[in-house]
């Protein structure tokens, strides 16, 4: 497990394509993950990465006139607390702060850093973690089920 934490601590995240970084994920385990997220700053930087590339790899054609705010709810565990981070979409733009604004989501996901780095690389369903309980979902259930393809997601149709 120190391998692959000191594995991702050493990427260039700039250099890596999402495909490559949805292999890396696929190859590790939900504790492997569980064991890099223990690491604070390192689980900062892959979160910010995630979201910052949400950005650049939104489809704004897919979304159209689609106007949303999604929060996104990490539990943490150990002394790494939950973070959150918000997705607007709107008039064909999508962007990502950190934090919770006073704005009303019309969908919210809970999830742990596992799920959610395999959800985000295309390395897990969104309906089987939601079956399993590993997502929840509050809000517009039927925009959360929908939401892979309003961006491109390494593994899925479209992308």
């Amino acid at each position: 497990m120190a391998d692959d934490i000191s594995r991702i601590a050493g990427l260039d995240f700039a250099s890596v394509t999402p495909e490559e970084f949805a292999r890396l994920v696929k190859g590790l385990s939900d504790k492997e993950i569980a064991g890099i997220a223990r690491d604070g700053a390192l689980r900062k930087r892959v979160l910010d990465e995630v979201f910052r590339r949400m950005e650049r790899q939104f489809r704004p054609a897919a979304a159209g006139s689609l106007t949303a705010l999604l929060r996104w709810r990490v539990t943490g565990s150990g002394d790494n607390p939950e973070v959150v981070y918000e997705t607007r979409i709107a008039d064909g733009v999508c962007t990502v702060r950190e934090g919770r604004s006073e704005a009303e989501p019309r969908v919210t996901f809970v999830m742990g850093d596992a799920a959610f780095l395999k959800l985000v690389s295309g390395n897990a369903s969104p309906v089987t973690l939601f079956m399993l309980r590993k997502v929840k979902v509050t809000g517009d259930v039927a925009l959360a089920a929908g939401l892979t393809r309003y961006f491109d997601v390494p593994g899925r149709p479209g992308a």
